[in-house]
């Protein structure tokens, strides 16, 4: 018995962010929202995926935004993507503390930390 992969990362959110959600991850991040089962649509949030991952943000009445804990996601053109980033007015913060990938972090619309990485 063992892990074989990850089904998805769970984030929190705040109720009614949906729209900001949507226009970060699928607008500039370039990810498909994914329709959330009908019983669990009714809680809020929405889900999100690429090619190779899966994120789900969830509604949490208490929202405090995670900005230790984060999603680390692999992109193949981590220059571009950046550009992306800034041009919708989203700051990176580079981190060069990685040895073998070119990194960087940004925030989604409601401060969760997000982790972006390029091998080199």
């Amino acid at each position: 018995m063992t892990i074989v992969g990850v089904h998805h990362v769970q984030l929190a959110c705040p109720a009614g962010s949906e729209p900001l959600l949507r226009a970060f991850y699928v607008g500039v991040l370039g990810m498909t929202e994914v329709a959330k089962p009908p019983v669990l649509a009714a809680r809020g949030g929405a889900w999100f995926r690429s090619d190779a991952v899966e994120l789900h943000l969830g509604v949490e009445a208490e929202f405090r935004p995670a900005h230790k804990a984060h999603p680390g996601l692999l992109t193949d053109d981590l220059t571009g993507l950046v550009s992306r980033l800034c041009a919708a007015g989203v700051e990176a913060r580079w981190d060069e503390d990685f040895p073998g990938y070119r990194r960087c972090y940004v925030d989604d619309p409601v401060g969760n930390r997000i982790e972006l990485l390029q091998p080199v």
